[in-house]
């Protein structure tokens, strides 16, 4: 088992999303189940998500529990085939040229939109 400032290093993966009902943030670590705070604004909420962290993995190290590390971002090449019906190719075509982008670019922007709008929605139910 690693020491407390060792956990404390690792790129643990932060998320943060608006709480819509307290007029402020919640901030999580997914790794870390149950590791979860909230602040007023973003700087708040950050410095208070080291400090759940910090607590999170204290208590999980005296207790001697399982402690997970961080998703190896590596282990993903950031790369896949996507087959697609030629109409819908067409319109991902002339749509990115449109824009002044390639088709790859129009096409990543169009999925980080929607993943993190579908991100919202789901946390705001």
């Amino acid at each position: 088992m690693k020491t407390l400032e060792e956990y404390i290093k690792l790129p643990y993966r932060l998320e943060i999303i608006p709480d819509t009902e307290e007029n402020g943030f919640i901030a999580s670590y997914p790794e870390l189940p149950g590791c979860i705070t909230c602040g007023s604004s973003l700087a708040s909420v950050a410095a208070n998500a080291e400090d759940a962290k910090k607590e999170w993995l204290f208590a999980a190290i005296e207790d001697g529990l399982p402690i997970n590390e961080p998703n190896d971002v590596d282990s993903y090449s950031g790369q896949f085939k996507l087959r697609l019906p030629k109409t819908l190719h067409k319109t991902l075509a002339e749509d990115s040229k449109k824009e002044g982008v390639s088709m790859n670019q129009y096409c990543v922007y169009l999925l980080a939109k929607n993943s993190a709008e579908n991100k919202i929605l789901l946390n705001s139910k």
